[in-house]
């Protein structure tokens, strides 16, 4: 398959992904190598690209640029975090630090007593509007 039949399909594809807007996301193709770019508002949108192109015939690799756009100030951020973290039955909230970075960045420190715990964490990080990465340095034990 050459590459610009191997674009329009990916392009196809990603019409169909509910989840994003297609004209936000831009696609390179070369030797079968899948370059994504563009800006999505949420993290789940990142991935969701990714995953729908990463398994169609022909593609060899996929290189994910697509960054996400920044609308809340970091005390929202942070704020929206602490809260999703209060709400998780599964997390002991008070155990976390969260501390908003430049450019969308979330770190998070504390020490909590399982794992499934650290991965809910994460997630509510990576669920706030406005957070492009998480630096999770919860300890488990």
């Amino acid at each position: 398959m050459n590459d610009s039949t191997l674009r329009q399909d990916i392009l196809d594809e990603l019409d169909f992904e509910p989840s994003i807007d297609a004209a936000d996301i831009g696609v390179a193709v070369e030797n079968g190598i899948i370059t994504l770019s563009g800006r999505v508002d949420w993290q789940y949108q990142r991935i969701a690209a990714a995953d729908a192109v990463r398994d169609l015939a022909g593609v060899v690799g996929v290189t994910n640029k697509i960054e996400i756009e920044h609308h809340v100030s970091a005390l929202d951020v942070k704020k929206r975090i602490e809260d999703a973290l209060k709400r998780n039955a599964e997390v002991e909230a008070q155990a976390i630090k969260v501390a908003v970075l430049d450019g969308g960045k979330v770190r998070l420190d504390g020490r909590v007593h399982a794992w499934s715990e650290r991965r809910a964490a994460e997630q509510a990080a990576w669920a706030a509007a406005g957070v492009h990465a998480v630096e999770d340095h919860i300890s488990v034990g």
